[in-house]
């Protein structure tokens, strides 16, 4: 399966609400952060945005959509390389955590990393 933004974030969403459900933490702290992490890629720079010169305040927007901010849209090979980064910060960090003798927290960031595992491989 190719993912697109929308149809990834919509996988990760339906499944947040049934680990949210299920009450894993695990779960739900990977599906969130992965989330979060989509969203931060689809944001541009700041020094991209092109603030309107014209109305009462310069470089006020207003009308519909007036909140909405642009966002960059991100390929299926994007979305790859993110979930890639995902599973890797995750077990990097189990493995330093090893490391200073906390067994407990880096079996989760590796359960973390099993999760975002499953979304990378179905890429």
């Amino acid at each position: 399966m190719t993912w697109t933004t929308t149809t990834l974030r919509a996988a990760l969403r339906a499944d947040l609400v049934v680990a949210l459900r299920a009450r894993d933490r695990t779960a739900v702290s990977a599906l969130r952060t992965t989330i979060a992490a989509i969203d931060n890629a689809e944001a541009l720079p700041v020094d991209v945005a092109v603030p309107s010169t014209s109305g009462p305040v310069a470089g006020a927007v207003s009308g519909l959509g007036a909140t909405e901010a642009v966002r960059r849209d991100l390929t299926s090979a994007d979305l790859a390389a993110l979930l890639t980064t995902q599973v890797e910060e995750r077990r990097t960090a189990a493995d330093e955590v090893e490391r200073h003798g906390r067994d407990a927290d880096a079996a989760r960031l590796r359960r973390e990393a099993d999760v975002v595992t499953a979304y990378r491989d179905r890429a």
